[in-house]
């Protein structure tokens, strides 16, 4: 049976481990060129279901008369 997929949590989830591992001092070069590997990778999984989601809720916010998209902007 295949694995589901991992949703967006768990992937941040597992780059937040990657982030401290690397910061560690405990780590060969070759040991923090791989988790660093495996963070761009998670990275990059993490931009995919971001833009999963903008291309959802632009389709979400259409309406009869065209189309209504907003610029979605992180607020902090």
């Amino acid at each position: 049976m295949a694995k589901s997929e991992e949703n967006f949590e768990e992937l941040i989830t597992k780059l937040e481990d990657i982030t401290n591992k690397l910061e560690s001092d405990k780590l060969s070069l070759d040991e923090a060129v791989d988790l660093f590997e495996d963070g761009i990778k998670i990275s990059k999984k993490c931009n995919k279901k971001l833009e999963d989601a903008e291309k959802r809720i632009t389709i979400l916010l259409k309406t009869e008369d065209g189309i209504k998209e907003e610029n979605f902007t992180a607020e902090g």
